[in-house]
This record gives C-alpha cells, sequence and structure tokens, in this order.
C-alpha cells in the first residue's frame, strides 16, 4: 500500500472542515483500509484503464452508428466526442490557472496512489476528458452514451480514491465536459456533417456507413414523399438498426 503523503498544513485524518474534505477523507479512507493489489488495480484504472475503455467505447459505437439509416449524422455526432474532449482540456487550461488549487495531498494526510503530481488540482483532466467523450458518446448514440457516462463517473472516484483530486476538481471537470459537449454540438454538428457525408460518398465510405446501412433520399422532384433505399449489399431489404441519434 502506498504511504502516507503530508503536508505543512494537515489537518487529522477522518476530519474535514467542510462537506468536500469530509468526503474526501471518506473516499480516499478506502484506499488506506484496502489491500495493496486493490490499491494497484484502482492506480492503473483511475489514470490509464478508463480512457482506454472509452476509446474502446468509442469503436464499438463507430460499428454501430456506421449501421444507422442516417450513418453520416451519427458519425458527425461521434467524431465531435473526441473534438469535444480535447476542447474541453484547453478550456481547462486557464481555469487551473485562474483558480491555482493546490492537490489535496499538499494539506490533508492522505493515501496518494499516484506521486509526482505538480500541477493544480481545479478541475481534474482526467474527469473532465472522460465527461466529455460520455457525453459526446450520448449524443451520437444512447446506449453507448449511457456506458460511457457511467465509465466518467467512475473515473471521478478513481481520482479521488487516489487521493490527487478533491471532489469538487471531480465535480468541476464533469460539469466542464458536460457544457462543452453539449453548448458546441449544434455547431459542431453543422460543420461535421457535410464531412461525413462527403466521405460517406467517396471510396472511403465504409468508414461512415456499412454497405447494408439504408441511405436516405430526399423526394423526387415531381412529388412524392422520399424514401429510404438500401445501401449497397443490402440484398434489396434494408435493415433496421438500434443507434440512436439523441442530438
Amino acid at each position: 500500500m502506498a504511504g502516507l503523503v503530508t503536508g505543512d498544513s494537515m489537518p487529522m485524518a477522518g476530519g474535514g472542515s467542510n462537506p468536500d474534505d469530509a468526503l474526501l477523507y471518506e473516499i480516499n479512507g478506502i484506499a488506506k483500509a484496502a489491500p495493496n493489489w486493490a490499491d494497484r488495480a484502482m492506480e492503473f484504472i483511475g489514470e490509464y484503464g478508463i480512457i482506454l475503455g472509452l476509446a474502446v467505447l468509442m469503436l464499438c459505437a463507430w460499428w454501430s452508428v456506421r449501421k444507422s439509416d442516417d450513418a453520416p449524422a451519427g458519425m458527425a455526432a461521434l467524431l465531435w466526442a473526441p473534438f469535444a474532449a480535447g476542447i474541453a482540456l484547453l478550456v481547462n487550461i486557464p481555469i487551473r490557472g485562474f483558480v491555482r488549487r493546490p492537490r489535496p495531498f499538499l494539506d490533508h494526510e492522505l493515501e496518494v496512489l499516484v506521486k509526482g503530481k505538480t500541477d493544480f488540482s481545479f478541475v481534474s483532466d482526467h474527469a473532465t476528458l472522460a465527461m466529455a467523450l460520455g457525453v459526446g458518446l450520448f449524443v451520437a448514440n444512447r446506449k453507448y452514451g449511457i456506458v460511457g457516462i457511467g465509465l466518467a463517473l467512475l473515473e471521478g472516484f478513481c481520482r479521488v480514491y487516489m487521493g490527487v483530486h478533491y471532489p469538487t476538481d471531480v465535480i468541476g471537470g464533469f460539469a466542464l465536459g458536460t457544457a462543452v459537449a453539449l453548448l458546441l454540438a449544434p455547431l459542431a454538428m453543422m460543420l461535421l456533417t457535410p464531412l461525413t457525408r462527403m466521405i460517406a460518398g467517396s471510396r472511403a465510405g465504409w468508414l461512415v456507413r456499412s454497405a447494408d446501412a439504408r441511405v436516405p433520399v430526399v423526394a423526387a422532384a415531381g412529388g412524392g414523399d422520399g424514401a429510404a433505399l438500401p445501401g449497397p449489399g443490402a440484398g434489396g431489404q434494408a435493415r433496421h438498426h438500434d443507434s440512436d441519434l439523441a442530438a
């Protein structure tokens, strides 16, 4: 088990002067009582595992979205997720510099699982990144998005468990990631959808739409309602897929 890290100003372990400190001690206290193998597992999960899991989830969502009725629009929403995460991390740079909140282990007696953190604490980059990806996934596909948001919540818990963030650092990261992913989604869709539709009509179209996906078409000039025609390889039978475009 990792050793205790203390600072010059250090409340006694097990207490806190406010709810943020109290919750910090409650969650980090689990690490103190856990066996070494459990702490090592949480260290990997909190630093790398959940982000890798979200990347795998993005690949699964890509495979599913490309089979949807309007695959280019769904793919544009999915493409927005990593862009949203990157923008949220950039927005966090001036926020951290303005707030300048020290890491919790500098002021509290904690079980710290990851050493060497020297930057500021508010807001959590990991929580921001994970929630932006999760919410971006939800915009593209509700099923995968719910799983992604669940992973983001677990990421937040891990950061406090590891002793490297206050609970409010994590909540701030969740709010920042969600705000960027949702508020900028309409503009992103307006810019990215024409791009994905162009790719869908090119030789790289398989990246956007599977061969048996339905292809929406505009109604003919002579009148009548437009119908969704089966894509290449569909054998004349349009298939229905469970891919929700939440945007």
